[in-house]
């Protein structure tokens, strides 16, 4: 009996020993556990409640304004008054949506889409109903608000562009950011991230965009558990993005976009031939910027897109056109250079020009008889550069106009620009797989065939002939940053190695088109003492004229169908003494340059001279604005 007493105690201990320090493990894992939580790791735990019980929030930055050159506005921003709707303050969503129907108009798909965002979202947070109300429709929600519960009106910043459609291709627009622009953004900004924060799409808005973009500010919120927000505990406003001041004169353009208006489709660029800086850049027709950021309906785009005139297009940097008898000066400067002809140097036109068994015509039907450089300029005859063009040949004439900024992108601070075409022999082997032909040259020659150049390209090229100085465009003037302004410092432009005598027999020949009577733009002269502009006219066919129209009867331009009519095209320099600007005109089949393109360009001109005058210049080129006249 007392052995199984004993045996029993014995293993009665046994077990409660086991149990025993099974307890004490466990609780003195227990207290391992308390001391790591509480103590180890106790301020990795304090910032994580800390993070889920304040929430940091992105706030927008102002965007920055574009300002022409004597700080006048050209895209700003207004207050932009929102509709919104907060679903857990109405008992009844669809109710409270269809008396708010009855104020403003809110279309079918708009309402699917306000209520799917209602589901999704959790009830205190606000849902955008409409953007972009103006003040009568604002009225007309206030002071129904007592019938309209879960409904605020919340006032936020929109961009503006108050020169609308004419300022649509130098400015460009702003518009939601895509998926596309998250993943091309290298600089991870959490502005990005904002649902309706807008971005530069196009045109000065989108090159220039992290400067008018701003930095971000943040706003530390208190919250619980289910997000809803308690109180604000700090605030630290972004840094609001730069103004960014352009070379541009409103005045200027203005007046390029109203002498363009009525030519459906056209380009004009003026420039400083010193400096490089660009006065006006005009494309028509235009598009409203402004549609863009409030919202494009699907009816809008569709229209836009299906136009032939191609709105969209910025016609000054991104329309290709062949340069016509406005490329005559490379011409003449690669023949010259090369000694293949001299000054005096004289060619016989009696029409035409037969090589082979083609024949090349000139546009004056019985020629123009005997000529020499000058009068060839003077009067644009074509069988003097289809003569010379022959004897220098394509590729010494590509590598003249390369000099001048033709067939490569110029550099300009603006997106979607084209290079343009400067043909060789060896590029058309390359790009077609056959050889260069000598009928090829002598299109070339007038401007015609491969040859492609944009407006801008025109206009530099201009600029350069004028200047003797590889001078590139640029729009950007300065900027202004934290209410301190900083121009923005342009490299010093080389000298173009040509020789003077050759640059000045051309730039002569280019002065009696403009103010000697035989020449071709002696009605488009400016006539005021000092102001006389050098130019040359260009007319380039869109259609080839076939023999038989030729033999038979060749309509005028105003008799054919709008698409099949020459482009005109004039380029200038002024004042003919001391060049100071540069101007290129493009009308898509505007007919001839010497009547359509030539009468724009000098009333551009000359408004422009008068605009500048001498002693109120500044080292960049760009006109300033004096204590008294600018401001009167």
């Amino acid at each position: 009996m007392y052995r199984e007493d004993s045996s029993r105690y014995k293993k009665f201990s046994r077990r409660a020993m086991i149990l025993g320090g099974g307890q004490i493990a466990l609780f003195g894992l227990l207290a391992g556990r308390m001391y790591q939580l509480q103590v180890l790791e106790s301020k990795r735990y304090k910032m994580l409640a800390e993070d889920n019980r304040i929430n940091i929030r992105v706030l927008p930055p102002p965007r920055g304004r574009i300002l022409d050159r004597f700080g006048v506005p050209l895209a700003i921003n207004k207050e932009n008054y929102r509709v919104l709707l907060i679903a857990e303050r109405t008992r009844n969503v669809k109710q409270t949506l269809d008396t708010l129907g009855r104020l403003i108009s809110i279309p079918g798909h708009e309402r699917r889409r306000i209520l799917r965002e209602i589901k999704r979202r959790r009830d205190f947070v606000p849902v955008t109903v409409q953007e972009n109300l103006d003040w009568h429709k604002v009225s007309r929600i206030e002071v129904n608000a007592p019938d309209l519960p879960g409904i605020v009106i919340d006032v936020g910043q929109s961009r503006e562009y108050p020169l609308g459609a004419d300022s649509a291709h130098l400015l460009g627009y702003v518009a939601s950011v895509s998926e596309k622009d998250k993943k091309q953004d290298r600089s991870r900004d959490p502005l990005l991230e904002l649902p309706g924060f807008r971005i530069g799409k196009s045109g000065v808005e989108k090159e220039q965009d992290l400067r008018l973009r701003g930095k971000a500010g943040n706003s530390q919120l208190e919250v619980n558990a289910l997000g809803r927000v308690i109180r604000e505990l700090s605030r630290q406003e972004g840094q609001p993005g730069d103004d960014v001041i352009l070379t541009i004169d409103l005045g200027i353009q203005n007046l390029a976009i109203e002498k363009l208006r009525d030519k459906k489709s056209a380009a004009a660029v003026v420039m400083d031939v010193n400096s490089g800086g660009v006065i006006a850049l005009a494309s028509v027709p235009g598009y409203d910027p402004n549609a863009f950021n409030t919202g494009l309906s699907g009816k809008q785009w569709r229209k836009i897109i299906r136009d032939p005139l191609a709105p969209l297009t910025n016609k000054a940097v991104s329309g290709l056109y062949a340069p016509g008898s406005t490329f005559k000066m490379v011409v003449a400067m690669a023949a010259l250079e090369h000694g293949v002809v001299m000054p005096d140097h004289k060619v016989f036109c009696r029409g035409h020009v037969e090589l082979g068994n083609a024949r090349f015509h000139c546009w004056k039907k019985h020629g123009h008889g005997w000529m020499d450089l000058n009068a060839a300029l003077q009067q644009s005859c074509d069988t003097y550069f289809y003569e010379i063009a022959k004897r220098v040949g394509i590729d010494k004439i590509a590598a003249m106009g390369r000099r001048f900024g033709l067939g490569q992108s110029t550099g300009i601070d603006l997106p979607n620009e084209r290079g343009g075409l400067m043909p060789t022999s060896a590029w058309k082997k390359k790009r077609l797989g056959v050889p260069w032909q000598k009928g090829e040259t002598l299109v070339a020659g007038i401007g015609q065939g491969f040859v492609l150049t944009t407006p801008l390209q025109l206009a530099v090229m201009t600029s350069r002939l004028a200047s003797g100085k590889s001078v590139k465009p640029h729009l950007v003037h300065g900027v202004v940053s934290a209410g301190v302004k900083r121009t923005l410092q342009v490299p010093a432009a080389q000298k173009i190695q040509i020789a003077p005598e050759v640059r000045r027999l051309v730039m002569e020949g280019m002065n009696s088109v403009s103010n000697t009577e035989r020449g071709t733009a002696y009605r488009a002269r400016i006539k005021e003492p000092g102001f006389e502009l050098a130019g040359k006219t260009g007319t380039a066919q869109v259609k080839r004229i076939s023999k038989h129209e030729r033999e038979t009867m060749v309509l005028k331009n105003k008799e054919r169908p709008w698409k099949d009519r020459d482009h005109a095209l004039f380029v200038a320099y002024a004042p003919v003494e001391k060049p100071r600007y540069a101007i290129a005109v493009v009308v898509e089949h505007g007919g001839g340059g010497s009547a359509v393109a030539a009468p724009i360009a000098r009333d551009i001109m000359h408004e422009t001279l008068k605009r500048d005058p001498s002693g109120y210049r500044d080292r960049d080129g760009v006109a300033r604005e004096n204590e008294k006249g600018r401001k009167a």
